[in-house]
């Protein structure tokens, strides 16, 4: 673990305030890197960021110090930093007549364009300087793919109370302080807390409060409007990396943190978290992860990807750099992968989301669970769309057959129609319905749904559309009424007709 101190950060405004003046900003780099170059960051190459940074600019010397850390002179430094100030409270090191940067500091966009940074060890920050490849225990990383994707899909409406489950470098923290009036942020690993407070401060944002300890031993019985967690996930054998091996076997650490969250979340609250599971031989994935969901939530839980376990040993082993040691090692660490995974069973592990929320009616006994794979590209920030299908699933809940064919319903922004078939064809021989925002599902119907889609413009009620639908074909109208609600309650599911509130 290291020993490292941490910057001190009592005087934040003030280097804030001058990496704000060079342009260290998300914007700014991209204006002065260019695209090509700010793109390969994100790959771990910095060789194009040193090329765009061989001026003398008060901003080629932050990028090269604190995104590459690369020593700079220390004249060059006192024109873009309050330097002595930034001595004395740990943020560079004076090595003769060069200055290096103690921590990573990664300018991030906020939300609504708030100049943001996330503080981070050296060489740890995903684009970082070195990439990860660690096998430092107590490492503490800064924005990465998952990090940004769970910022990404959380709900972000007023909330008096966040917790931020596992905190590491702070995003998440720092998003929740953006819309909730009191976070707490937790991690079992204290230097972890310490960068969460350097990125809260640096980022002008209001503290939190900071507790150390393992799930949810630190706040005891405290409960909470939004719970968020980017956990150590990765089932492993052991737990050799604080910041990414679970440390319980298989996938009980998240089994864990999702099956107690239930009794942390106030009423209507959130919980939302990235996780990974075991795809086990004899068992339905999707079985498994229905039995994680705690009584009084609604789930919803998305798997994105699906690995065999030589390809997921294989990328966790990348990731801490073992495939750059002695190939006798290397593969000594393989097999220990596979062993653990064969003693379990374990085909396959996935990756997701997974967010609950509290409600009445699954308290009730009556809760909404949806789970399905969704490989395919989304549009984020998802927020809007996670709390639009629970919302959908309290009404569909809410609506039975009859209360649907009475209810109006518009056809959601942006869904396209598309006829497939053989060209020349007089009829397609399938239409499908395509949403270009959102989770961007696409969907089969038949001509009947088609054309009930086409005129949904909130002005009638589904039956009496129909009704007309029937006339139109020579069907039986009370048939297609029959036969048509699934196919409703399936398109309103999915997001593509919105119900009109106050129409049925």
């Amino acid at each position: 673990m290291s020993t490292t101190s941490l910057p001190a950060s009592a005087r934040t405004p003030r280097l804030r305030e001058a990496l704000i003046a060079a342009a260290f900003t998300a914007d700014g780099l991209l204006e002065r890197l260019g695209a090509p170059a700010y793109a390969a960051l994100a790959r771990s190459e910095t060789v194009p960021a040193l090329r765009a940074t061989r001026g003398d600019s008060p901003l080629d010397t932050l990028v090269r110090l604190f995104l590459l850390q690369s020593p700079v002179p220390a004249a060059r430094a006192a024109t873009a930093l309050p330097l002595e100030e930034c001595v004395e409270d740990g943020w560079v090191v004076h090595e003769g007549d060069l200055v290096r940067a103690t921590v990573d500091v990664r300018p991030y966009g906020g939300p609504e364009g708030e100049d943001w940074f996330i503080v981070s060890d050296l060489g740890c920050a995903v684009g970082g300087a070195g990439g990860i490849g660690s096998h430092e225990e107590a490492v503490v990383l800064g924005v990465g793919g998952a990090s940004t994707t769970l910022a990404g899909i959380t709900v972000r409406r007023p909330v008096a109370s966040a917790l931020d489950l596992g905190a590491g470098s702070g995003i998440q923290a720092l998003h929740a302080a953006h819309h909730a009036t009191q976070v707490t942020a937790t991690d079992v690993n204290p230097r972890a807390l310490e960068f969460t407070r350097l990125t809260l401060a640096l980022s002008g944002a209001a503290p939190a409060d900071l507790r150390v300890g393992s799930l949810y031993e630190p706040v005891g019985t405290s409960t909470y409007d939004l719970i968020v967690s980017n956990p150590p996930f990765v089932i492993s054998p052991g737990a050799r990396l604080t910041y990414r091996d679970g440390g319980m076997g298989g996938d009980d650490l998240c089994r864990t943190l999702v099956q107690q969250a239930g009794d942390r979340l106030n009423e209507g609250g959130y919980a939302q978290f990235l996780a990974n599971w075991q795809h086990v031989e004899g068992e339905e994935w999707q079985d498994r992860l229905r039995s994680w969901v705690p009584q009084g939530c609604d789930a919803w839980i998305v798997q994105r990807e699906v690995q065999d376990i030589t390809q997921y040993a294989e990328l966790w082993l990348r990731d801490s750099g073992d495939h750059r040691t002695d190939p006798a090692a290397y593969a000594e660490r393989y097999e220990a992968w596979l062993d653990e995974f064969e003693a379990r069973s374990t085909k396959a592990v996935g990756f997701g989301w997974i967010t609950l929320r509290k409600s009445a009616a699954a308290a009730a006994g009556d809760p909404s669970v949806v789970i399905e794979e969704w490989p395919h590209s989304v549009e984020q920030p998802l927020g809007p769309a996670v709390e639009a299908h629970f919302a959908r699933q309290d009404y569909l809940r809410d609506h039975d057959d009859a209360a649907l064919l009475a209810a109006h319903f518009t056809l959601s922004d942006e869904v396209v129609q598309e006829q497939v078939g053989l060209p020349g064809a007089e009829d397609p021989e399938h239409v499908v319905l395509r949403q270009n925002r959102g989770m961007r599902r696409a969907t089969k119907v038949d001509a009947v749904g088609a054309g009930f889609a086409g005129v949904c413009d909130g002005s009638l009620p589904a039956g009496r559309i129909l009704d007309a639908i029937a006339q139109l074909m020579a069907e039986d109208p009370v048939l297609l009424r029959d036969r048509t609600p699934q196919a409703i309650r399936l398109l309103v599911e999915e997001g593509f007709l919105e119900p009109v509130r106050g129409g049925a």
